[in-house]
């Protein structure tokens, strides 16, 4: 490495370090910033000011302009006017990637309390709409006045329409397989051929100048009976922890019930129970039905799921909650025994959402795993493959990190 190339190497390290712990002079590095530099510099110095604090600045600094995540100086100081805070959406935007202005976002509502922003429309209109802004949204429902709904609907829709593009595909594909997957047939419909199997059985007969397989043989699944379903009960905890997952779950029920093979069957809960069923062709009203916060009562919510099942042998029982039970302990696990006697697959996930591992009660996860029915948290890439295995009553695909 020649002294020039040096030289730069250690601008470049002096510069982001600089991004990273704010300056004001006690940050060490002695370097001046310019240009798009000092103007990325005054949007993070907006939201996390300086003076002494420490919290997420560092990082989404660090990861704006490819360093390590960290800590620094920067503290909260960003105002709380919706022109200026419109205007920092804006920059913030201008200078950083997606991922980092959602985190970014999240801060700014999270530290700085500015929650109540969010109901102006012209405040949503700034934002980068995601998941955990959903949930935020949520969670403000009742407090929305009516001429921010519109806006607010229109912010959750486009979320959930990227949501379902990203996973309808797969989850119908791997669904439809599992519902009769052990039935195989050699004049399958086309829509029924299992191509891996067909691939590998005709590889003799591949053709490198094609460089395709001409395949003699199709292998295909076999159809369950005319008129068979199987019954799918999603039944969500709606405490203000499991936001993510009510908005992923709610987008999953809308693609479970557009297939014919299941009859699905969707529930909210927390010290109440509501059945969102009727509202499952669209999950924006699903999601605008639910109502973010409060109390858990699971014995009172599979109460309700245990009175809808009419065919226990036919039926996947999906509770999706942290487990923190308000409600009568011994009932709440005497009907996971009971469903589980009749002969219903019962699922428990701890979290629906890519958040990482959540806070659970420990307890009552290992009162479950002890009555067969462990308890884990699942990514949305994990959920059809649960699915599926549930429906096929066979072993979960449980994370090797099973909490």
């Amino acid at each position: 490495m020649t002294a020039e190339t040096a030289g730069e190497a250690t601008d470049e390290r002096l510069r982001r370090w600089r991004l990273v712990l704010g300056g004001q002079g006690g940050d060490g590095t002695g370097y001046a910033l310019s240009g798009q530099d000092a103007a990325m510099d005054r949007t993070l110095e907006a939201l996390y000011g300086a003076g002494g604090g420490t919290g997420p600045g560092g990082g989404a600094a660090a990861t704006a302009r490819g360093g390590s995540p960290g800590s620094g100086p920067r503290a909260a100081g960003l105002g709380g006017s919706a022109p200026q805070v419109a205007r920092w959406l804006g920059d913030i935007r201008r200078y950083f990637p997606t991922s980092v202005v959602q985190v970014m976002q999240r801060d700014a509502i999270d530290r700085l309390g500015l929650s109540a922003l969010l109901l102006e429309p012209e405040m949503l209109e700034a934002v980068e709409a995601d998941v955990h802004l959903v949930g935020t949204l949520l969670s403000l429902n009742k407090a929305m006045p009516e001429t921010t709904k519109t806006t607010a609907r229109a912010v959750v829709r486009k979320v959930v329409e990227d949501l379902e593009k990203q996973l309808a595909t797969r989850t119908r594909a791997t669904l439809t397989g599992a519902l009769d997957r052990t039935a195989r047939t050699s004049r399958p419909r086309h829509r029924d051929i299992d191509w891996d199997r067909t691939i590998r059985a005709n590889l003799k007969n591949y053709l490198p100048e094609h460089r395709t397989v001409v395949p003699e043989r199709l292998i295909g699944y076999g159809r369950a009976a005319h008129g068979v379903k199987k019954d799918v009960i999603l039944c969500i905890d709606q405490s203000g922890s499991m936001a993510a997952s009510v908005v992923y779950a709610s987008v999953f029920g809308a693609v479970l019930a557009s297939m014919r093979s299941l009859a699905t069957r969707l529930v909210v809960f927390d010290t109440a129970v509501v059945d969102l069923t009727e509202e499952l062709d669209d999950p924006v009203d699903v999601l605008f039905g639910t109502q973010l916060g409060g109390g858990t009562d699971i014995n009172r919510a599979l109460a309700y799921c245990q009175s809808q099942i009419s065919r226990p042998a036919d039926t996947v029982v999906v509770l999706i909650s942290d487990l923190y039970e308000g409600g009568i302990r011994d009932e709440m696990l005497g009907r996971v025994a009971a469903m589980k006697a009749s002969g219903v697959q019962f699922v428990a996930l701890l979290a629906l959402s890519d958040e990482g591992a959540p806070a659970y009660d420990r307890e009552h996860a290992a009162a479950l795993a002890a009555l067969g029915a462990p308890a884990f948290a699942c990514t949305p890439d994990l959920f059809p493959d649960v699915m599926a295995a549930a429906i096929e009553k066979r072993q979960l695909p449980i994370p090797d990190k099973e909490l």
